[in-house]
């Protein structure tokens, strides 16, 4: 994905490709936040490519913010 300037307008062909080759990097494990520092784009960016694509997204991680039961 080299010749990726920040915040230029990506269309056609070119952005089928960056779909393409986001969602198989994101289905082989790379985060979203990942993706983005590697291509120095924006987290939205990454993620409405994405969805364009129909990867499948995954939930979050981490803990959850429950309250203890007393």
């Amino acid at each position: 994905m080299a010749g990726m300037t920040k915040g230029a307008r990506i269309t056609g062909e070119t952005r089928d490709k960056v779909k393409s080759d986001l969602k198989a990097q994101y289905e082989g494990g790379a985060s979203i936040r990942s993706l983005a520092e590697s291509t120095g784009r924006s987290y939205g960016f990454v993620h409405k490519v994405l969805v364009e694509s129909d990867a499948h997204l995954r939930g979050r991680g981490g803990a959850n913010r429950r309250k203890a039961k007393t």
